[in-house]
């Protein structure tokens, strides 16, 4: 085994990889102010985003589900990676070479994780590939992808390859790059024989790269091109720990960045089709690898199109039965998406690949922009469906498109549809279409006034508030205190201090380090608070200071409440030593206040029945503490 990555390593691989760089890769980010980004959650379904990153912190919070923490964690959280495997993917990244404890530096691959190894088994194949395109034998390859319009240099920007005919040809070069037969298998790249020994899953394809939005290789796409060939049309790699077709778009890798800088998508049903359009300027084009597109792949480019006013996803499906069944298809997922959705079908039932061959790049660029609403696809579709020569033919088609055009988010455009309903259905009286639109929508309102628990069962006080703290057990130290209050005016201040504490802790320290556990009155604060003294305090200011601090928590609830408050911003136009100052002054003077309180009722509860002596000490804490207070008041952070 190669043991345990050394401390230093570690260390050098959190802060040699930026967190917006990494998270960026799998979501747009956006100004949040503060010097934080934004972005739409990765890990739950949003429509607003809660998702926050603090570069310079180098940490992540969503404000949502709850889920934070450093480089490493977000890594390990988004691609099911354990720590060692994504200190491995990291130190990649950034060229850092890592050194193993337990028996000095490893050069060798024992003790990688699986998910890495099928990592580098995909890469190290893809790679293969590309250089058999070059030889004798896939000279049928570089036919098949001329005949479509692409060149060498086409196929190399889009690392196109070609597995060879025999049966184990990817499996030996595989083997002395180090895999296992064991690896082989697992990856997909091979598969059992009746031998029992390994062979080639692809044989004499064509062969596309899938990568996954980090630009992994994670599967194939392999084409047939012999008619000796029994196999599939198209075969793509099967389910693996790296590869789930519901969860990948080809083409995502190179389009994401584009996705995300003109807000908006164009999904094709082909690798060929994503070639093309790239080429031809479409440069946001993306395609399902095997499946239809769903929920998933909705997900992956809501984080990209961030649900923005302007976003828009365009469909390309061809003119037959089966691309307009697959356009209605994609017209039931519209509500998952804030984007307006469009579809576009090439003349002659052609895919953008045959069009672009047929008429060249602009002709597939015009495709795009004579795009049509899909909603308005769907509405066509439904009252063709329907006589329209009788009333009640023309009554089942209103009642059948109504809901449709009920569901279209822009009311102007709303409107407008249900007026182009009454034509297409042809009715003079454009407003009884309106009317009945109308009533859908006020019934709609009506059931959304039902009380929730009647809709969508009861939520309880966590779910409500969308914070989880009521788990946090307070410290041995810290006596009992009111449960966390958002809107208390004592929690708002101890929160903004812990926030200076751990995000600008030299604006607090000294002073921050001599406050007890006891003036923090709620349990989750003081459990912060504990976390940074036991870390060593806020006048500390190592490089690791925070990391120390999470490592300090007690449990993951507190940890993520650190977070939190790492990357929460704090609530001053202007953060320096005059707004600590208030922070500091408010959470002691609230502590002073609360202890006066309790020697007040200790001394009408003594009254002059008991000892001179302990009636005078009491009596002097509390002149002593008063006359603190009073210093406080008149003299700010000086009277500390």
């Amino acid at each position: 085994m190669a043991g345990r990555i050394n401390d230093d390593d570690v260390k050098a691989v959190r802060d040699a990889v930026p967190i917006d760089a990494v998270v960026s890769e799998y979501l747009q980010l956006r100004n949040a102010g503060g010097g934080n980004l934004k972005g739409l959650c990765p890990f739950h379904d949003e429509k607003s985003p809660s998702f926050q990153v603090s570069p310079s912190k180098g940490f992540y919070h969503c404000f949502g589900c709850q889920a934070g923490g450093d480089t490493l964690d977000f890594v390990m959280k988004i691609d099911h990676l354990s720590f060692s495997e994504a200190v491995e993917r990291l130190a990649g990244l950034a060229g850092i070479t890592l050194r193993y404890e337990e028996g000095g530096y490893t050069a060798g691959t024992s003790g990688r994780g699986e998910r890495i190894r099928l990592v580098e088994a995909h890469k190290a194949a893809a790679e293969f590939y590309m250089d058999q395109l070059g030889s004798a034998e896939a000279e049928i390859g570089r036919k098949f992808l001329a005949e479509r319009g692409f060149d060498q240099a086409a196929a190399q920007h889009f690392s196109v390859g070609y597995s060879p005919a025999g049966w184990d040809h990817l499996t030996r070069f595989l083997r002395g790059k180090g895999f296992s037969d064991k690896e082989l298998i697992t990856s997909g790249l091979a598969q059992d024989s009746r031998s029992g020994k390994p062979i080639d899953r692809f044989r004499g394809r064509l062969m596309w790269p899938i990568r996954d939005i980090s630009g992994e290789v994670v599967g194939f796409g392999a084409r047939k091109l012999r008619e000796d060939d029994n196999g599939p049309k198209y075969l793509n790699t099967p389910e693996t720990a790296i590869y789930k077709k519901s969860q990948v778009l080809y083409g995502i890798d190179l389009a994401k960045k584009e996705i995300a800088k003109t807000s908006r998508a164009v999904v094709v049903e082909g690798y060929t089709d994503v070639m093309a359009c790239h080429l031809a300027g479409v440069t946001t084009a993306i395609a399902t690898c095997g499946t239809a597109f769903g929920g998933d792949h909705i997900k992956i480019l809501r984080r990209l199109l961030m649900d923005n006013a302007t976003a828009e996803v365009i469909f390309t499906f061809d003119g037959d039965a089966a691309g307009q069944k697959a356009a209605l298809r994609a017209f039931e997922d519209d509500q998952k998406f804030a984007a307006e959705t469009s579809i576009t079908i090439a003349p002659g039932g052609m895919d953008p690949c045959d069009l672009r061959l047929a008429k060249g790049d602009a002709a597939v660029s015009g495709l795009v922009e004579a795009r049509t609403p899909l909603f308005e696809f769907a509405l066509k579709h439904i009252v063709a469906r329907h006589n329209l020569e009788n009333p009640a033919g023309r009554a089942a088609a209103l009642e059948e498109a109504a809901p449709i055009i009920k569901k279209i988010k822009n009311v102007a455009i709303q409107h407008e549809s249900a007026v182009q309903l009454a034509g297409m259905l042809g009715m003079r009286d454009e407003q009884f279409v309106v009317k009945r639109i109308a009533q859908l929508d006020r019934w709609a309102r009506e059931r959304g006034n039902q009380p929730q628990q009647q809709r969508r069962g009861h939520a309880g006080p966590s779910a409500r508030s969308g914070h989880a703290y009521e788990d946090i057990p307070a410290p041995s130290a810290t006596p009992s205190g009111p449960a966390l209050n958002l809107r208390s005016p004592a929690h708002i201040t101890e929160r903004e201090l812990l926030k200076l504490a751990l995000q600008r802790p030299a604006l607090v320290s000294p002073a921050f380090d001599a406050y007890g556990m006891d003036e923090f009155t709620a349990p989750p604060y003081a459990a912060v608070r504990q976390a940074i003294m036991d870390a060593g305090g806020a006048s500390l200011g190592t490089e690791d200071y925070l990391t120390r601090v999470r490592d300090a928590a007690p449990n993951d609830t507190v940890r993520a409440l650190v977070t939190e408050l790492v990357v929460e911003a704090i609530h001053a136009k202007t953060v320096d030593e005059v707004y600590a100052g208030v922070q500091l002054v408010q959470v002691r003077l609230r502590a002073v206040d609360r202890r006066v309180h309790e020697i007040q009722g200790t001394l009408a509860r003594l009254g002059h029945q008991d000892a001179p002596e302990q009636l005078a000490a009491v009596q002097e804490e509390l002149w002593v503490l008063q006359q603190y207070g009073r210093r406080l008041r008149n003299r700010g952070a000086e009277g500390l």
